[in-house]
């Protein structure tokens, strides 16, 4: 018996220290390999009050705001009145970077808007974090609906690197709410490998406590060398270690029952996916109406107006306008 109660306290007592390091690991400081100063969500919510530019303000399920920017076409052709386009943006970003596809596609036509995810941008919620991948994908959905609410009744959802996750997401949560589908630099594989295997053991200790401890804590740095936007603070580079970790994108595929036109599209100079490796993930996309596009000399961040202007023909000829003489008959 003594021997028992021995080990025993012995056993609590292991406990209690690995309790007590995972604490101290999960706020123990860590400097970063850049310096930018993102927002706090009170910053957030009094640039949100102050934005005087078009835009929407959506209020999810479970009472978050989310901001939703918006580039209006000066004007529409007759029959494209109800298509807007819903732009989903890549990590560490926010809608406002994305200026350089909102414009020339409301030029083109087209009535676009661009999604802050949750923590992201000029929407509320904790910075660089999402509750679950539950929460974050209903945003998605609820985003979609909520663009179709406005008059818009056939929305194409178009993301970009992260934002191709998003979109695919979306269209697994509500394939029959979407008329389209523009899923552009994304793949299954990238380039750049793990960056989880860079980090020392003590960083993977430090962060695997606060996902523990602190789930709600941005521990984790995303960084690449020459990274851009470091002077945005709409930007977000610290994330929280359960957001980075919700999304198993090898189980992301469009599903069958998207009856949409789906457009894959990447750089030939985009030096975090392959071409190859984005064909691959476009041939496993279900059905004939899909397009393959590879813009010429387009990286994963420099991408021009004339490789924006392509994704304007392509929603050209997915939805064309009813000429004059039939509209008067």
């Amino acid at each position: 018996m003594k021997l028992f109660k021995k080990i025993l306290l012995w056993l609590l007592g292991i406990v209690a220290f690995l309790v007590l390091a995972g604490v101290v690991l999960s706020f123990w400081p860590s400097p970063y390999k850049n310096h930018h100063k993102g927002l706090t969500p009170e910053e957030a919510t009094e640039l949100r009050q102050n934005y005087s530019g078009s835009h929407e303000l959506m209020t999810t399920s479970d009472g978050e705001t989310l901001f939703i920017r918006c580039w209006n076409p000066d004007s529409v052709a007759a029959g494209k009145e109800d298509v807007a386009v819903l732009l989903y943006h890549g990590i560490t970003a926010h809608s406002g970077a994305y200026e350089m596809a909102g414009v020339p596609v409301s030029e083109g036509g087209y009535t676009v808007f661009g999604l802050d995810y949750r923590g992201h941008g000029l929407s509320g919620g904790n910075r660089g974090d999402a509750p679950n991948k539950e929460r974050w994908i209903a945003d998605l959905a609820e985003s979609v609906k909520y663009v179709k609410n406005l008059g818009y009744q056939r929305v194409v959802v178009m993301g970009h690197s992260l934002g191709m996750a998003a979109a695919i997401c979306a269209a697994m949560k509500v394939p029959d709410e979407l008329a389209g589908v523009i899923l552009l630099s994304g793949a299954y594989e990238s380039k750049t490998g793990d960056s989880v295997d860079l980090l020392s053991a003590f960083q993977k200790a430090r962060i695997l406590s606060s996902a523990i401890f602190r789930p709600s804590h941005q521990a984790v740095e995303y960084y690449r060398e020459n990274m851009r936007g470091l002077d945005d603070p709409l930007n977000s580079y610290k994330y929280t270690f359960r957001f980075l970790t919700m999304l198993d994108v090898n189980q992301l595929h469009i599903p069958e029952s998207l009856k949409a036109p789906v457009l894959v599209g990447v750089g030939d100079q985009d030096e975090m996916f392959d071409v190859e490796k984005v064909r691959e993930f476009y041939d496993q996309v279900p059905g004939n109406n899909k397009e393959f596009l590879v813009w010429k000399g387009a990286t994963h961040a420099d991408i021009s107006r004339d490789h924006w202007e392509q994704i304007v023909e392509w929603l050209d000829r997915k939805f064309p306008a009813e000429n004059a003489e039939g509209l008067n008959d």
